[in-house]
């Protein structure tokens, strides 16, 4: 039996585990923190001791693995935001009905079984997915220390009705989001928050990005935000993919952007005070309330059926794709990539133009065949 660790690829900075246990050999890939790592090893080689002495025999259940994936494993691999979904997908959904049973007795059945009920219960195929994907990893802990001989989730089958991508698309039309933005502008209560709706809808940044922006984030004079970061669920992280990249403002927004800069009485004193979109009292806004209270409600005044933030993003891609804007450039606004772009989008997108595809046709029938076509299938 031996645990230890190792740079994989050699010098590339990236630890892993390496299990030999009862002759089987096993990797688990840490990430770029060594004393993590070593965290890992360590309580993995105190593991295989106890299981080798047949301590954990009788208290090896789902739980066990389960804080030992949230604490260790999810830290090392995903983003803050990410570790508390996963802790509350455990909490109330995942532990209460695995938590007491011993990993070994775990059937790809209960699973199944488990994620068909959250379907039938309406939850989104994308959510139960995120279920999945939580017990996977908490068997993949079992499975990496020796005491499952594999994971029951791997090659589950497809769960639910497969979905195009597309049935979460739910776009304004250009007049109404006009008039959800002219409500918003001249409602005595809501017009502070105009600034807010006139970026979600001229960049199609997301929710996190708009309200993660700081003033030094913005050139007025090349009419760019740098979108550096995120804010979601409390935290400031980096944004999706962990790239940040330019998004281009139109003249009414750098205008909007540029009022609400100078209409500001109190000036920036330090970079933690520098933020565009805030509450009464300076901080971050409170995304959740913000969307109950001011979003939600501007819907309702403008007579506008009940969408989420995000589809303005949606608003904001098919509006352009529509009218025949360059893909390329619209996925590099979205901060997507072309092939995502075409998938989620592709039905908003207009046919050739017609001179394009006559261009296909021999020439000598475009010379005899000019004058427009009448009496269709007359004889």
């Amino acid at each position: 039996m031996a645990v230890t660790i190792r740079q994989r690829p050699k010098a590339s900075g990236t630890w892993r585990v390496f299990i030999n246990h009862h002759g089987k050999r096993k990797a688990k890939k840490i990430g770029r923190d060594k004393r993590l790592a070593r965290e890992v090893a360590k309580k993995l080689e105190a593991r295989l001791l106890l299981d080798a002495a047949g301590v954990l025999s009788s208290t090896d259940n789902f739980k066990d693995y389960a804080d030992s994936w949230i604490k260790t494993t999810v830290p090392a691999n995903c983003k803050p935001s990410s570790i508390k979904d996963y802790g509350d997908i455990l909490r109330l959904h995942v532990l209460p009905a695995f938590g007491s049973l011993k990993v070994s007795n775990i059937t790809r059945g209960q699973i199944k079984n488990f994620l068909f009920s959250k379907i039938n219960e309406g939850k989104a195929k994308s959510t139960v997915n995120h279920y999945r994907a939580v017990i996977s990893g908490v068997l993949n802990e079992a499975l990496d220390s020796g005491v499952i001989p594999a994971n029951p989730v791997h090659r589950l089958g497809r769960v639910g009705k497969k979905e195009d991508g597309t049935n979460e698309i739910n776009p304004l039309t250009g007049s109404k989001l006009k008039k959800l933005l002219d409500t918003v502008q001249t409602d005595r209560e809501l017009s502070s928050h105009y600034p807010v709706f006139l970026t979600f809808s001229r960049t199609g940044i997301r929710l996190g990005e708009g309200f993660g922006l700081k003033w030094s984030d913005i050139d007025f004079t090349g009419r760019f935000i740098k979108i550096e970061r995120t804010f979601s669920k409390g935290r400031i992280g980096t944004p999706k993919n962990g790239k940040s990249r330019k998004v281009d403002m139109s003249r009414q927004l750098r205008d909007t952007l540029l009022a609400l800069k100078e209409s500001r009485v109190v000036i920036p004193i330090d970079d933690d005070s520098d933020w565009i979109f805030t509450n009464s009292k300076g901080g971050l806004v409170d995304v959740d309330n913000w969307r109950r209270r001011v979003f939600s409600k501007a819907l309702k005044m403008a007579g506008i059926r009940r969408i989420r933030i995000h589809d303005l993003r949606h608003t904001y891609a098919t509006l352009r794709l529509s009218k025949g804007d360059n893909i390329l450039d619209v996925a590099n606004q979205l901060g997507d990539d072309v092939a995502t772009v075409l998938k989620v989008y592709t039905h908003w997108m207009p046919g050739k133009k017609k001179d394009e595809v006559d261009a296909l046709d021999d020439q000598e029938y475009i010379c005899n065949n000019t004058q427009p076509i009448r009496n269709l299938g007359k004889k």
